[in-house]
């Protein structure tokens, strides 16, 4: 009986090494190893926590906004800059319009989802032109569209003098505070302090609240036809699914995740970045959902629950611990390593779901 008890133990213990996989495997055995180097090399832990938990915060709803198009068979969402733009239209408008402190936040929301429902419905339409081709082409429709409104920043009739140049009075800045806007406006609410280590409360039930929301839309009718889309989108329609409806919701559902995502990201961050600064922000959404455990074809919201964490956590450690012992910055060639080596992993796997 022992034996027996011993063996199901044994098979348990394997399959759920065998479910949460070998990268991720690694991937948390290193960040483990960070947390217990930190106090060894000079580094203030519970602090080093609070950025990983603070990072979190401000990503976790960038890594959220993968989910719809994978479930539709949409694939990974590296047009993401789409609904970052929409995004900034709402924070630059709000702050434009004259709204401060909380309601700015909410009144950016609001102004944002406009433009990603009309940018998200004609980025599902090209998708759905283009079915087998939606990665690369999201990919092009991501750097196009930020380049395309690295001009238009310059020549919108913006006037707030918080926001335009100083002397030329036209074209906005590269870097706009959010000092007396919406800085830590979520970070701030219900903020637990216990000696260095800091948890931003109010921000994270902002991204369960969103988590929980889709995990139930996920569970609807809607939802499941979504999921059926993309499992099998010739089987969905002979069922009387219409296809190429339940994709483009899935793109404008990313895209206003998306526009709400920065948003989060900037009311932690303190400032606002136009120009080029959105033009890489898919890769590390990416790179956390498929850490997690998602594939091109399957994400949970514990994927993105694991994967930003894992991810978030490899960024905010590599830099003090290996600074500490070796005296030289090797973050951004581990965090590229991390990051792309993930991503090249799950696409060579497209047929395996979560694994």
């Amino acid at each position: 009986m022992n034996e027996n008890a011993k063996t199901n133990e044994k098979g348990a213990i394997r399959k759920a090494l065998e479910n949460f996989g070998l990268p991720r495997l690694i991937i948390t055995g290193f960040l483990v190893l960070l947390l217990i180097l930190a106090p060894f090399v000079g580094a203030d832990l519970p602090t080093q926590i609070s950025n990983i938990i603070a990072r979190f915060s401000w990503n976790g709803v960038l890594v959220l906004a993968m989910v719809p198009m994978v479930h539709s068979g949409c694939g990974l969402n590296f047009g993401l800059p789409l609904g970052i733009i929409s995004g900034l239209l709402g924070a630059t408008l709000s702050i434009e319009f004259g709204f401060t402190g909380g309601l700015s936040f909410f009144m950016a929301i609001l102004i944002a989802t406009p433009f990603a429902l009309i940018l998200g419905s004609l980025y599902g339409w090209l998708l759905n032109k283009i079915k087998g081709g939606e990665m690369m082409i999201a990919t092009y429709v991501g750097f196009s569209s930020v380049s395309f409104m690295c001009m238009m920043w310059l020549v919108l009739p913006y006037k707030s003098p918080n926001m335009v140049w100083g002397l030329a009075g036209k074209g906005l800045r590269t870097t706009i505070s959010l000092e007396g806007y919406y800085n830590q406006v979520l970070a701030n609410f219900l903020k637990i302090e216990i000696g260095n280590l800091t948890i931003p409360v109010g921000t994270i039930l902002f991204f369960a609240l969103l988590a929980l929301l889709m995990w139930a839309f996920l569970h609807t009718k809607t939802g499941t036809a979504m999921t059926a889309v993309g499992s099998n989108p010739v089987f969905a329609s002979a069922a009387g699914i219409n296809v190429d409806r339940i994709r483009l919701l899935s793109v404008v559902m990313s895209t206003w995740l998306a526009a709400i995502g920065i948003l989060v990201y900037e009311q932690g961050f303190g400032f606002v970045q136009l120009y080029m600064a959105p033009f890489y922000m898919a890769l590390p959404a990416v790179s956390a959902i498929l850490i997690g455990g998602a594939s091109v074809n399957k994400a949970t919201i514990m994927n993105v629950i694991i994967g930003t964490i894992l991810f978030q956590g490899i960024v905010t450690m590599t830099p003090t611990v290996m600074n500490n012992m070796i005296h030289m910055d090797m973050s951004e060639v581990i965090r590229i390593i991390a990051s792309n080596g993930m991503i090249l992993y799950a696409l060579t796997r497209k047929t395996e779901g979560s694994r």
